[in-house]
């Protein structure tokens, strides 16, 4: 899968799970860490894992398995490692504090609004 459509894929399931603040952030040309980076925020500790879950269940359906994953014991900050893509899903509070944001500003910030659901 490429690196744009693993990453929109992502977009799209957090999206269904009702994560907030939803952002997608092309980091190509700021950075060899990876293509992109997917950043979203759940409503507390348990939704945190149950979007990272489901991200992970759903890629590893079609064949796309995580190279690494992190957080799952800190119950604010859940990091899932596919390469060429980064899913990030955090609390409010913690996506306040590490600002990830502020501080990949320097990439491109991808239009993701046709791929969200209309409430």
């Amino acid at each position: 899968m490429e690196p744009r459509e693993l990453a929109e894929k992502a977009v799209k399931i957090l999206d269904k799970k009702k994560a907030k603040s939803l952002k997608l952030i092309g980091i190509t040309n700021v950075s060899s860490l990876a293509d992109y980076f997917v950043l979203a925020t759940g409503t507390s500790s348990t939704h945190v894992k149950a979007l990272a879950d489901e991200v992970e269940f759903q890629l590893k359906e079609e064949g796309t398995a995580p190279n690494h994953t992190e957080g799952y014991r800190s119950n604010s900050w859940i990091l899932l490692d596919y390469g060429s893509v980064i899913v990030h899903v955090f609390t409010k509070d913690a996506r306040e504090f590490y600002d990830l944001d502020r501080m990949w500003q320097d990439g491109e910030t991808v239009d993701i609004s046709a791929l969200l659901t209309e409430e």
